[in-house]
């Protein structure tokens, strides 16, 4: 296929049971891969679990059990998420499989060979729970502890043999490939900061750690352990099987088309990720995306704030659809959003049942009612019949180039609004009162039942269980789901069987006391 497309969520660092923020980032990944899916793309969608570093080390200590078998345990729950989560992810990827383990030592060796690491020796602040270095004017003492500014994880000295990674290097080139390609950091807020990170002077990375084992082995020193971050980054290229270049895996979805990743973790992404490409001459990916936080009042979600929203518990009480439909339209993509419980079942009862739901129940309804359970036959398009069907055909390549840029603003923006057009077109029409005249009565129906059809096919790759639910209504299947249809004008076959609906969203009934 000519088509293809590679989306990538941030490598998920099993600590601790996933929550939201894990969650958010794995529903929108899945929503452009979905999309790209139905508009005829071959998608490589890959999420997995970042599985060495201290921190592991540290928590299976707490345990007494071995690292692995810690990893064991808490990647399931990740994996199981994608799952729960109704992911199409096409891979799931441990940094413990021997894949990923030989891809990231011949990086390493690629590296070496190009002079682009050398020994010597480290000191400095390190965050175990960030797994990253922070030069002194990157600190701050709160209640006698050294934090980190930006994340306010504690750090502590650390002086030890290191290898390091050339990145001053880099400086410039990183510099100069942000200005020749403008789009690769998005969106513009992070380019913008990433640019000054660099301008500000990059030193030379500490790439090994010989404080603690668990980790891959440096090539040649078993003493050295390589730095969790260029060993998790390079999850991106050993799910291709690199360095096999040849193999069908990379050729078809090298470079990546987008990493998704949460804004905490850019600079690992934009700054270090490309310049160990650049130094082992492997092609950039094309988007390096940093959305924002799902906060819970003002602040991040995290466990030792222990404000974590648990995705599996509103998953149970509301389910899968509605939370997915929710973090995609509240949280304005690229921002930070403030998600509550209160506004999940406003979103319910607004968008879900009362628009789209009752829109799919009524006319369905009405059509099995006065058309035998039959797509209409006997139909005459009039001029605002034609206007609200063209309007998906003649933005359709508008819809492609604002995902292409990730605006799932507009995405939302033209489904809601599609919605409240269909309901004030069946409304306005008033087909009830058309019973004398048949034909003007088959063609609202029609158009309605079409409209439906289209919106359904769009929401797709938000709640596409709800969607299938719709579509059985037509009797269409996921494997017909296909932009091509609205961009070739196709409609419903006249005719064809209509099945009875259930409730797609049954309303939150809220308590006034």
């Amino acid at each position: 296929m000519d088509k293809t497309f590679y989306i990538t969520t941030p490598i998920y660092y099993p600590s601790a049971k996933p929550h939201m923020g894990h969650a958010y980032s794995s529903i929108i990944a899945d929503f452009f891969a979905r999309f790209k899916k139905i508009d005829g793309f071959d998608v490589q969608f890959l999420t997995g679990t970042d599985e060495h570093g201290l921190k592991i080390q540290r928590s299976a200590e707490k345990q007494n059990i071995e690292p692995l078998e810690f990893c064991n345990q808490i990647s399931k729950t990740f994996r199981d998420l994608s799952q729960t989560l109704n992911l199409t992810n096409t891979d799931f990827i441990r940094t413990t499989e021997e894949r990923h383990k030989k891809t990231v030592q011949h990086l390493w060796k690629e590296l070496e060979k190009n002079d682009d690491i050398y020994l010597s020796k480290y000191s400095g602040w390190y965050s175990v729970s960030d797994e990253a270095f922070y030069n002194e004017d990157e600190i701050e003492t709160i209640d006698g502890v050294k934090r980190s500014i930006s994340s306010k994880s504690s750090v502590e000295w650390i002086e030890e043999e290191s290898y390091f990674f050339r990145l001053s290097k880099w400086e410039k080139p990183l510099l100069e490939y942000y200005e020749t390609h403008p789009n690769f950091i998005a969106p513009e807020s992070r380019k913008n900061e990433v640019i000054s990170f660099v301008k500000s002077g990059l030193k030379d990375l500490s790439v090994s750690r010989k404080s603690f084992s668990w980790g891959i082995k440096v090539p040649n020193n078993d003493d050295h352990v390589i730095y969790v971050w260029l060993d998790a980054l390079t999850n991106y290229i050993s799910a291709l099987n690199y360095p096999d270049t040849n193999n069908e895996l990379f050729k078809n979805f090298w470079p990546a088309s987008i990493h998704l990743i949460g804004k905490d973790i850019l600079r690992f992404h934009a700054v270090y990720w490309p310049a160990f490409l650049l130094a082992a001459k492997i092609e950039l990916p094309l988007k390096v995306y940093g959305h924002g936080w799902i906060l819970s009042g003002d602040e991040k979600m995290s466990k030792s704030k222990g404000n974590i929203l648990d995705p599996i518990e509103i998953i149970n009480e509301y389910g899968l659809d509605p939370l997915r439909y929710y973090l995609i339209k509240e949280v304005s993509f690229g921002n930070d959003g403030n998600i509550s419980q209160e506004r999940l079942e406003d979103c319910i009862n607004s968008d879900l049942a009362n628009n789209f739901g009752n829109l799919c129940q009524r006319v369905t309804a009405f059509a099995i009612k006065n058309c035998n359970s039959e797509v209409p036959k006997d139909i005459k398009f009039e001029k605002e019949d034609l206007i609200i069907l063209d309007r998906y055909k003649n933005n359709l390549s508008n819809i492609r180039d604002n995902i292409d840029n990730q605006d799932v603003n507009f995405y939302i923006d033209f489904i809601i609004n599609s919605l409240f057009e269909a309901n004030k077109y069946f409304n306005d029409q008033e087909p009830w009162k058309k019973k004398g005249n048949i034909v003007r009565l088959n063609t609202i129906i029609y158009t309605t039942l079409e409209i439906v059809r289209k919106i359904s096919f769009l929401l797709y790759p938000i709640i596409p269980e709800s969607s299938l639910k719709a579509l059985k209504i037509f009797n269409i299947n996921e494997s017909d789901i296909k932009l091509t249809s609205i961009e070739n004008n196709e409609f419903l076959t006249k005719g064809n069987k209509l099945n009875k609906i259930d409730i797609l969203f049954k309303k939150i009934e809220k308590n006034n006391d």
